[in-house]
């Protein structure tokens, strides 16, 4: 690949752009001109990864057109809220034949639909077997910090997932190819609720047997639901799911742990999101998720006590005695 365009200048796609712009020439939209020129002055994101000196085969641009225009791969990092209205705007620009992977983890709402699902409604002449996500258990900060990890990238065509692959390898940072799309794909969003349910358990103290406990269950109940909606079983035990789900379930640095923290220590929902700079996915993700849950038929009893806090219908404290206080099962149901 000679060029590249990451769509979302926030801190997870500056990341994966400046481990891109080591291999080939990148270009990273900004929303925001004086973000785009900030970068291309500065080498750095100041904004969202002050840490991160950027390559110099990255540059910055906030016109969407310029960004996409040539390249042969589109990543996709913009939140699901505004996901739609940004790859609208660009996709008559995208040849059918050019790789599109989402790095967005959540759920459109109202539409219930993935990112991925969302890209082939606005772009239905596009090739499907050309869309995927790059998932996996991949706080930005450690791996800006060089600490070694994995991801997934999910593609059903196998030949541009290892196109991707071997783009976005390095060292530290080591991906693995899947065809399995919806299942990561859903593994990333869904694992964002039950990390606000895993914040709210750090936030009123309780310790290690609770997280296991809650990750366990957060795990079957996500499984459950992600192989109703068409993922495979084994995709669930893997960093899509189990990686990502531990990542961020316990993990200080997960907006959506921070989130649920909060939270827990009884501050209002909107003044926790009105001191984020970035996007927590779990907080809407979850709605969407309830949405999915009903019209599967499939039981989420942790999701529904996530929606219920973030609802202001319970504390998180009666959440967490409801859950223990549900009627006796096995644990395979």
């Amino acid at each position: 690949m000679k060029r590249i365009a990451v769509i979302g200048a926030g801190s997870w796609g500056t990341t994966v752009a400046s481990i891109a712009a080591a291999a080939t020439d990148t270009v990273l939209w900004a929303r925001r001109r004086e973000l785009a020129e900030a970068i291309n002055e500065t080498r750095v994101n100041a904004e969202y990864v002050p840490e991160l000196e950027l390559p110099d085969h990255l540059a910055a641009t906030h016109d969407l057109i310029e960004a996409v225009n040539g390249v042969d791969a589109v990543v996709m990092a913009v939140p699901s809220h505004g996901f739609r209205d940004v790859f609208t705007r660009l996709a008559p620009s995208v040849r059918r034949d050019t790789p599109i992977v989402s790095l967005t983890k959540g759920i459109e709402q109202g539409s219930l639909a993935r990112m991925t699902e969302v890209i082939a409604a606005v772009s239905p002449h596009h090739d499907p077997a050309l869309t995927g996500v790059l998932t996996g258990p991949n706080l930005a900060a450690e791996i800006v910090a060089g600490q070694p990890t994995a991801a997934v990238v999910a593609l059903p065509d196998q030949e541009a997932a290892g196109s991707m692959q071997r783009l976005l390898m390095s060292p530290s940072f080591r991906v693995y190819t899947n065809d399995d799309v919806a299942g990561c794909e859903l593994a990333g969003a869904l694992k964002n609720v039950m990390a606000i349910a895993s914040g709210m358990s750090d936030g009123l103290g309780f310790g290690d047997n609770t997280r296991a406990t809650l990750l366990t269950r957060a795990l079957a109940e996500l499984s459950r639901l992600g192989v109703a909606l068409g993922g495979r079983p084994e995709t669930f035990a893997g960093l899509a799911g189990m990686g990502d789900l531990i990542a961020t379930c316990s993990s200080v640095r997960s907006r959506n742990h921070l989130v649920g923290y909060h939270l827990a220590k009884g501050r209002a929902l909107d003044d926790i999101v009105a001191e984020m700079n970035m996007v927590a996915e779990g907080i809407k993700t979850t709605r969407s998720v309830l949405g999915l849950a009903e019209r599967t038929g499939v039981d989420m009893p942790i999701a529904t006590h996530v929606g219920m806090v973030l609802d202001g219908e319970i504390t998180p404290r009666e959440g967490v005695m409801s859950l223990m206080t549900r009627e006796a099962k096995a644990e395979s149901a």
